[in-house]
């Protein structure tokens, strides 16, 4: 071996690379984002057990109801609340006590007639002729020769503490939508509508080196000159943290034959790769030349303290990062350049805030005694930030998951009124600001159209308040869209005459309302509605199931019945899905649905109307480049025939 030449080193040192070009930090990151766009690397499919913290890769369309049946949501008795309406202290009104005890997981046997009553657990199904449950501690148990009676002294009013089916999810909505993240939360609905695997993002394979003759492997036993390799445990934890697969490297030596190696098969086997040391100026300094062999360098050296010798490139179609090799350093750029470039191939959303500042949209009631955490979804307002409390209940799975956040009322207070001020606690994950905000009457059809804005890039905040909360919330100036059918009764137009001042409308598409009931059933069957309706109407047996009032379905069941009330009105759910349900499990014999929900219950329809699904639109609001997108879609070939294909007719 020759003798060593200590001037032909430092020769060889002085010619060693500078830094190709130092760029600022900006520039750095418009040239690596032009030189690769963030992809997911493909789709799996996972058991929920797997599924914590993964992305979804397609919509989840709910197959089922939650709940499938109307159920009650205290521990009481089953009523009809009509037999309660004379009930006072001083005039009780004492029900038979049905000889049934209506436990969860069991169905009822036994009808609630007039003047009778019975015993229901939380959870509990509803029986045929019961609209209302009255909470046992609101009722006394007597027991006289003439049999089992329970004792009310104030009234209850139909629906009281009764969830209704499909109150929480609705048979064929949309419940979760490709890109969401799957927390607790997600997963909790997955499980409620009857998922046990789901498909999801594949987490993007990162691999994970280090270089340098002096590192040692932790474990290892130390040596002169030796630094244990803490950059390479640092970088694989937060590539976890980040949303990616860490694929350890290990070591490599300061050889270029073995990193050229070592990189070679690290860009085969993962989708990203992350090397740490070697990208300062030095005779150790080998990685800039190994990878513009392998690849194309976009940016050599970042105006970053700490952070300058920062290396970007791009090979075989892949992002290569070279990160500096002090620790505080590497994390610094990892977490700079490298993270949002995970989170962004894994589909994760770039950051969370705490707590934000927001206007109450409406009043929130509390009780008194008990610290209340309500659920909030926000929208932006014309004045800023608006809370929506969730309607939903305790016993639904989607108000924790559809929330952004929560608010505290305090023991104290009975309520906080509608333009408060409130802080409001981000649960998970930080508010995205929605580029479109739906607030109104829900659709299936909306949900297909939302998921067709989503494949443009633009996400939609669906919040289903009603036909008169969305116009109300549009008044305002808390949305941009608020579906609607509502019929006024003055001049027979479904929409249009009802819109407030400086509110326009956007024609969607055409339902067709009519009577469901079960097939066979010679009350109905090959009967048109006049016919069928007096068939009803002249059984006293034959129970109806209503709609709410202030619905649009509502507002044509009066029309039809003209003032008549017959058994079953005061039974009034809050949407097409559980007046189904009920006709379907035979807790009602007819109700008013859209054609759509029929078929999907296998129940006989008879056509009444068709009624008009618009959206009503801030005027101040129709030039939003979102707003014109969802224009373009409506009208588009696509989503005509999938409105089309689910039983509607699009508005030309």
């Amino acid at each position: 071996m020759p003798p060593f030449d200590a001037m032909a080193a430092v020769r060889a040192a002085a010619r060693q690379e500078q830094f190709l070009e130092v760029v600022p930090e900006e520039e750095a990151r418009r040239r690596f984002a032009a030189a690769f766009a963030p992809r997911a690397p493909g789709t799996e499919t996972v058991t929920l057990a797997s599924a914590l913290g993964r992305v979804l890769a397609e919509d989840v369309v709910a197959e089922v109801d939650v709940p499938g049946f109307d159920r009650a949501v205290v521990d009481g008795f089953a009523v009809r609340a009509a037999d309660t309406t004379p009930a006072g202290e001083t005039a009780p009104v004492r029900l038979r006590l049905n000889p049934e005890v209506i436990a969860c997981g069991h169905a009822p046997a036994l009808a609630v007639e007039p003047g009778t009553a019975s015993l229901i657990a939380t959870g509990g199904m509803m029986p045929r002729g019961a609209d209302a449950v009255v909470m046992v501690e609101h009722a006394e148990p007597e027991e006289d020769d003439g049999g089992t009676w329970v004792v009310l002294r104030r009234p209850v009013a139909p629906g009281a503490h009764v969830g209704g089916a499909g109150s929480d999810i609705a048979r064929g909505e949309t419940v979760l939508r490709r890109g969401r993240m799957l927390t607790s939360r997600e997963l909790g609905m997955l499980a409620a509508v009857g998922r046990a695997e789901v498909a999801v993002l594949r987490r993007p394979r990162v691999a994970v080196l280090s270089t340098g003759d002096e590192l040692v492997a932790p474990g290892a036993p130390p040596r002169p000159a030796g630094v244990y390799d803490s950059n390479g445990a640092i970088v694989a934890a937060a590539v976890a943290e980040a949303g990616g697969e860490a694929v350890p490297g290990g070591i490599v030596p300061d050889d270029e034959a073995a990193l050229e190696r070592a990189l070679a098969e690290a860009l085969a086997a993962a989708d990203l790769v992350v090397l740490s040391g070697g990208t300062s100026k030095g005779a150790g300094d080998l990685c800039h030349r190994v990878v513009s062999r392998l690849g194309r360098i976009v940016v050599h050296g970042v105006a970053l303290k700490p952070g300058k010798p920062l290396c970007l490139a791009v090979a075989d179609g892949k992002p290569l990062v070279v990160l500096p090799g002090f620790p505080t350093s590497a994390v610094f750029t990892f977490h700079g350049f490298v993270a949002p470039l995970i989170r962004a191939m894994a589909g994760l959303p770039a950051g969370e805030a705490e707590t934000v500042e927001a206007r109450l949209a409406v009043r929130l009631g509390s009780e008194l005694g008990r610290t209340e955490y309500a659920m909030v979804s926000l929208v932006q307002g014309e004045s800023g930030l608006a809370a929506y409390p969730l309607a939903k209940g305790s016993g639904a799975v989607t108000a924790f998951s559809l929330a952004d956040g929560f608010v505290a009322v305090p023991a104290l207070a009975e309520a906080v009124e509608a333009g408060t001020t409130v802080t409001v606690t981000l649960i998970g994950r930080g508010v995205r600001p929605a580029d479109l905000v739906v607030i109104g009457s829900h659709c299936v059809g909306l949900d297909r159209v939302a998921g067709l804005l989503a494949e443009r890039g633009i996400a939609a905040k669906v919040l289903n308040v009603g036909s008169l909360g969305g116009l109300a919330a549009a008044r305002r100036g808390e949305c941009d869209l608020a579906p609607m059918h509502l019929l006024d009764p003055r001049t027979g137009e479904y929409n249009r005459p009802l819109l407030p001042e400086g509110v326009a409308l956007i024609p969607g598409w055409r339902r067709m309302q009519g009577v469901v009931f079960r097939r066979g059933d010679a009350r109905f069957e090959g009967r048109d509605a006049e016919a069928a309706l007096a068939a009803a109407l002249a059984d006293p047996a034959c129970l109806m199931v209503n709609r709410n009032a202030g619905s649009g379905t509502r507002a044509l069941i009066d029309g039809l019945l003209r003032g008549a009330r017959p058994p079953g009105f005061l039974n009034q759910p809050k949407s097409h899905n559980a007046v189904a349900a009920a006709v379907a499990q035979g807790r009602a014999d007819w109700g008013v649905a859209i054609a759509t929900v029929a078929r999907a219950y296998g129940l006989g329809f008879i056509p009444l109307a068709e009624e008009h699904y618009d959206f009503a639109v801030p005027v101040a609001r129709l030039e939003r480049a979102p707003v014109r997108a969802f224009r373009e879609v409506l009208t588009a070939v696509p989503t005509r025939e999938a409105l089309t294909a689910l039983g509607f007719t699009p508005s030309s």
